[in-house]
C-alpha cells in the first residue's frame, strides 16, 4: 500500500527523527484495516503484570495462551500489539512480521502497595525490542507520583536508545500518586499536562485515558474558564488533550479501561475521540476478556467508528 497523505502529514510533525523512526511510525500507520487513515487500534496485553492472570484471563481463559492475542489482533487488522517482554517472545517467532510490535518497557503489579510513589520497574530493554523485531518501544509515567522525577530520568535514556536505533517511542501517560485524588487521575487539566509532559520528554505516541469535566487544579480551571475552553462533552475535552500534544503535531490515543458489557457507552466513546481528532484507541480488557467472536465484531466496529464509516 502507498503512503497517504494522511499518514505523510503526521510525519511530518516529527522533524528530527529519523528515516528508520519514521519508517516504524509509518508501519504502525499503515497497517490493518485502518491502514493510511491517520488512526490506529491498538491491542494491549499488558494487564497479567498489572493486574494478575486471574483478573485479566480467568473470565476468557483461551487468553492466557500469549499466541491468542498476537492472532485476535492479527485477525481484527489492528494498527499494533502491545505487551511486556516474555509476552512478545512467546509469539514473535510465529508471528513475525504479522503485526507491528510494540515492547512494555517497564510494569507495575497490583500486589505493591506505595501509592503515593506509585512507580513501575524496568522489565525489557531497547535491545529486546530490536532483537523481537519490534517497531516501538513502550513506557508507562505516572505524572504527580512522588516517584515522577525518578520515572521520568529512566525513560529518557531509553527514548534517546529507542531513537539512536530507528525506534519509536510510546509513553503511557497516567497521572496517579502524590497529592492527586483518585479523582483528580483523569480530571481534564492533570490528563492534558500529563500528556504534554510525555510530548515534552519526546513521545511520539501518547497513550492517555479519556478526560472527565472535573479540574483538579483551582488554577488550570481559572485558565480554562477564562479562555472560554468549551468542556462540555466527551469529543470537546478529547481536543483539548490534542492540542495539549502540540496542538495535534503529536499521535494521540486513548484508552479503552475496564471491560463493559454494554458497548453501546464504548462505541460512543470511540466516536468522540474520532469527533476531537484523536488518533484512536487502544482497547485491552474490552478485546480479550470477551469471547473471540464478540471480540472481532466489536472491534470491526470500532475499526469502522473510527474510519467515519459507523
Amino acid at each position: 500500500m502507498a503512503m497517504t497523505e494522511a499518514v505523510r502529514g503526521i510525519l511530518d510533525g516529527y522533524e528530527s527523527d529519523c528515516p528508520g523512526t519514521k519508517a516504524n511510525l509509518a508501519r504502525m500507520l499503515m497497517a490493518g484495516r485502518l491502514g493510511g487513515s491517520g488512526k490506529l487500534l491498538i491491542l494491549p496485553v499488558d494487564q497479567g503484570f498489572e493486574h494478575g492472570p486471574g483478573r485479566s484471563f480467568a473470565g476468557n481463559p483461551d487468553a492466557y495462551d500469549p499466541h491468542y492475542h498476537f492472532r485476535l489482533a492479527v485477525d481484527a487488522g489492528l494498527s499494533a500489539f502491545a505487551a511486556p517482554l516474555g509476552l512478545l517472545e512467546a509469539g514473535a517467532g510465529t508471528f513475525a512480521g504479522a503485526i507491528p510490535l510494540i515492547l512494555k518497557l517497564n510494569s507495575a503489579n497490583s500486589l505493591a502497595r506505595d501509592r503515593l510513589a506509585a512507580t513501575q520497574a524496568l522489565t525489557g530493554s531497547v535491545d529486546d525490542a530490536l532483537r523481537l523485531g519490534c517497531a516501538a518501544i513502550g513506557f508507562t509515567l505516572y505524572p504527580g507520583s512522588d516517584s515522577a522525577y525518578a520515572m521520568v530520568e529512566a525513560l529518557r535514556p531509553l527514548a534517546a536508545a529507542a531513537k539512536a536505533r530507528g525506534l519509536a517511542v510510546v509513553v503511557w501517560a497516567y497521572p496517579r500518586g502524590g497529592a492527586l485524588s483518585t479523582g483528580g487521575e483523569t480530571a481534564l487539566d492533570v490528563v492534558a499536562y500529563g500528556a504534554h509532559m510525555a510530548c515534552l520528554l519526546g513521545a511520539h505516541i501518547v497513550k492517555v485515558k479519556l478526560p472527565s469535566a472535573a479540574f483538579e487544579q483551582a488554577e488550570a480551571r481559572k485558565a480554562y474558564e477564562t479562555a472560554g475552553v468549551d468542556v462540555s462533552t466527551i469529543a470537546k475535552r478529547v481536543a483539548v488533550v490534542v492540542q495539549s500534544c502540540f496542538n495535534g503535531r503529536r499521535i494521540v490515543v486513548f484508552s479503552g479501561g475496564a471491560a463493559k458489557d454494554d458497548l453501546g457507552p464504548l462505541y460512543d466513546e470511540v466516536r468522540a475521540i474520532r469527533d476531537g481528532g484523536g488518533n484512536g484507541s487502544i482497547i485491552g480488557r474490552n478485546s480479550f476478556q470477551r469471547p473471540r467472536t464478540q471480540a472481532l465484531e466489536m472491534l470491526g466496529t470500532i475499526v469502522d467508528i473510527l474510519a467515519g464509516r459507523a
